[in-house]
């Protein structure tokens, strides 16, 4: 809770200085993890509000499907088996970043959970049944895997 309430808005706003600063290029990429009744893997952190779809940042000589692959075993113990469509590459220019977010269908998985300290619950869910939190960036993207519909450029 001090963590959320207190230490974290310190932290965003002394990264947010930065990137209005240095302006980085960051990568991304997160999974669209479908299970056989369509409904969609979401996590809630621990450090941050709100429902997302799994995922983080692209370490140093790790492609960005590698990064999905660990992301989504790191956080909430799936491991991807088989294809994992590419559905596209967002720009994500929020917070005064320059981030890049490559997103990837997952149906073809494992899952063996296991304890997170960066994940406080995670589950899947039908697109009406979204958690309350869910973002807004999320809803959109669940909706356009659901419906197949052209993903944008913007995240």
């Amino acid at each position: 809770m001090i963590l959320r309430r207190i230490i974290w808005p310190v932290v965003r706003f002394f990264l947010q200085l930065y990137w209005r600063i240095t302006r980085p290029l960051t990568a991304g990429a997160r999974g669209v993890v479908q299970d056989g009744d369509g409904r969609i893997l979401l996590v809630r952190h621990t450090y941050i509000p709100g429902w997302y779809l799994p995922g983080g940042g692209v370490d140093k000589n790790e492609t960005l499907r590698e990064a999905m692959v660990r992301e989504l075993d790191e956080e909430v113990g799936v491991l991807v088996r088989g294809e994992a469509p590419l559905i596209g590459v967002f720009a994500n220019f929020r917070e005064h970043k320059s981030d890049h977010v490559a997103l990837y269908l997952v149906r073809d998985y494992e899952m063996e959970p296991r304890p997170n300290r960066e994940i406080a619950e995670f589950g899947f869910f039908h697109f009406e049944e979204a958690p309350e939190g869910t973002t807004r960036s999320t809803l959109t993207r669940m909706r356009e895997v659901l419906t197949s519909s052209p993903p944008p450029e913007y995240w």
